[in-house]
Order: structure tokens, then sequence, then C-alpha cells
């Protein structure tokens, strides 16, 4: 395993707590050099990423989603930008997060993930605000898949018509003239997946779409849609906590040359150590309340995971986010998480999980030492739950 710089090392007599992290580990971004983004690979070149301040950044690793025409180059961890307006309870300010998105692209994140119906349309105004005078040093990646009356989701729609009105209403609101990851947000049973890929595969011919994407599919549906128009990635929650892709996702991504971003990386924050059983989420705009891990009980008992990642991190110089992180890109190259938060500190300390990079035993010992832990809760309510195709 490659070590965290020792400068970053807390006492190792104690669990790490974020604050310790941060307090100790204040030097390790001025220390960073900048790295190549975007450019083009054929002929060996690559143009630097543009800084917007005088901040070094402190994620330089960039991985490749997808290959072959479909394939995009984005850093190594992307930016979940929903939580920093919509469903992660109390936010500061518009102004605050706009700040908060620019400043994770000074630190070198070039992929952010929104979708219209985070609000609905709130979260994709934000990113539009923040993101467009850095146009030409990121890529956004948007969603469609659900129908809304006013400012209310209800229910799946996938009609070829809608997608295209999604996309162009999109376009408006981050303020772009190419969307480069279109994702389907929910599989839509009334409407057959090849109508969807065609669908995008026209607004790609068009030049409104650059790539294609699903969330929450089973392998089936991935091979019918890819063979219609080729995917770029597939999106689906993944964390230690929910390793069901394992299973069939990620040997059909690696089969078809596919990328896979993980949401929810931390599980909605709770590898990062800071909820237990205390924890309300009643502030009316946080969907943690109705998911049965967050209950008090649930936390209670889950936070053995959490003591667990700890003790791992102890002697590493690491938290248990960014355990969590590092397996995560320990597992396949072709993986590429997207944690979101609304703290600097934090986005710092999730983006120097790129810098762990844990061995083949290393990521046995943590996998050891979860499965003796039960898991208590279900992942999402019944209703929602049915909602993912497997």
């Amino acid at each position: 395993m490659k070590q965290m710089n020792p400068q970053n090392n807390a006492s190792q007599s104690n669990v790490i707590s974020r604050r310790v992290f941060f307090n100790t580990g204040a030097t390790m971004g001025a220390a960073m050099c900048v790295a190549p983004a975007f450019g083009n690979p054929a002929a060996g070149e690559a143009t630097p990423v543009k800084q917007t301040g005088a901040v070094s950044p402190l994620l330089t690793k960039r991985r490749t989603l997808s290959s072959g025409s479909s394939g995009m180059e984005v850093s190594a961890l992307g930016f979940g930008v929903m939580g920093t307006n919509y469903h992660r309870g109390a936010y500061p300010s518009r102004e605050a997060m706009v700040k908060l998105v620019r400043q994770t692209v000074e630190r070198g994140v070039t992929l952010f993930d929104t979708a219209e119906t985070y609000g609905p349309f709130i979260n994709e105004e934000l990113a539009g605000e923040a993101l467009a005078p850095l146009r030409k040093e990121v890529r956004i990646s948007t969603k469609f898949g659900f129908k809304h009356e006013g400012m209310k989701s209800v229910g799946l729609d996938s009609r070829p018509e809608r997608i295209r009105q999604v996309a162009e209403e999109s376009l408006k609101r981050l303020k772009i003239e190419v969307i480069d990851l279109f994702y389907q947000h929910r599989l839509d049973p009334k409407v057959p997946i090849e109508d969807v890929a065609g669908a995008v595969k026209e607004l790609i011919q068009a030049g409104k779409v650059k790539h294609f994407g699903l969330c929450e599919v089973g392998p089936d549906t991935i091979r019918r849609a890819h063979a219609v128009q080729p995917l770029t990635a597939i999106q689906s929650e993944y964390h230690l906590m929910w390793r069901e892709p394992e299973q069939e996702l990620l040997p059909v991504c690696k089969e078809l040359g596919i990328g896979f971003v993980p949401y929810s990386p931390v599980n909605r924050g709770f590898l990062g150590g800071a909820l237990n059983e205390h924890t309300r989420f009643d502030s009316g705009n946080d969907n943690r309340n109705s998911l049965p891990r967050f209950t008090p009980e649930a936390m209670r008992a889950n936070l053995a995971i959490v003591e667990a990642l700890n003790r791992f991190g102890r002697t590493r110089g690491a938290t248990s986010a960014q355990v969590a992180l590092a397996w995560l890109l320990a597992k396949r190259s072709f993986i590429v998480p997207i944690p979101g938060t609304t703290k600097l500190a934090h986005l710092e300390e999730n983006l120097r999980a790129a810098d762990l990079e844990l061995s083949a035993v290393e990521i046995s010992e943590i996998e050891d030492a979860i499965s003796k832990i039960e898991i208590v809760g279900a992942r999402y309510p019944a209703e929602q739950q049915r909602q993912i195709s497997r």
C-alpha cells in the first residue's frame, strides 16, 4: 500500500476524527503538482487544468469511463452536486454552494453530477451558475426519466419526446451547449430500453449530448441499450454497506468496456463517522429520514462498520471516509465515485483518498472485517426498491 503523506498522520493512539485529520493535513494540497486533464489522447496532447484561483489541485489522478468513441476522461473522483441544496438537510446559502462547487474545480475535480429531478430543477440551476465560467475544464452529467407537475415529481417518463424535452430544458438550466453524459435516471417499464437508447443516440447525432448512461439497471437492460447506443457509464449505489453491484454489474461493465460511477460512496455520509443514533433528519429536505438504514436503531448497530474502518485507517493517516473511497477506487480501474458535501474541509478530505493506494491484502483485510458485522436495515423502503431494475 502507498501510504498517505506522513505529515498527515494523526495520533496513532486515537481514532482519527475528521477534525484531527484536517488540523494535521492542511499542508498536503500545497505539495501536489498540476496534472493534465483534457486534450487529444491520440495525438499525445493534454490541456492543463486551468485554475480559477491560487489553490493547487489536491486531485491529479485521472480515469476513463468507457473506451473507444464512447470514452470520457475525468478526474478519479467526481462530485455529486445533489447534496448542495437537495435531499441532505439544511444547507448553506446558494452563494456559498456556488463557491464550493467552483472550489471543487480548483482542487482538481472535473466530473460533476446533477439531475433535473433534484429539486426539481434547482440543483441543475445551481450547477449551471457555478460551472458556466469553468465550462472548458469540466464534464457535466445530468439525468432524465421522471415527469413533474410544477415542482413535484409524479412518476416515471422516458418516452423519446420527453427525453428530448428534458435535454433542451437541462441545457438551458446548466447554461451549456452540450450535455457531456446523459443518464436515464430510473428504468421506465412502459418504454422499451431500445427506444430510450435510440432517442439518446439521436441527441448525440444532433450534437446536444456526448455520452449515454443508465442508472440502477441490470445486465440484460445494459446489453440491450448498449447494442443500440454504446454506453459510457452505469451509475449505481455502491459502497462497503451495499456490495450487490459486484455480483453482476461490475462484470458486465468490464466485459463491455463501460465505466461505473458509484453514487453515495460513503453511504450518504454514514461511513464518514459523523452520524449516529442521535442524529435527526428532520429538516424537510433530507431523504435519509425515510431510509431503513438511518433509523436510530440501525445507525447504532451499524457504527461497528465505521469503527472497523477507523481501526484500519488509524495507522495509515486516513479517516473512515477515505478508507471507504480508497476501497472503491481499488476495486476496478473504471470506477469513478462521486461523493458530495457542503463543506470544503470534507471535500478536501474526500479528494485525498485518491492518494491512499490499497494492496490486495489490505482490500481483503477491510472486507473480512466488514463481513463479520451484520448490517442492520434495508437499503430502501420497498416502494423505492421496486423502481430499481436488477
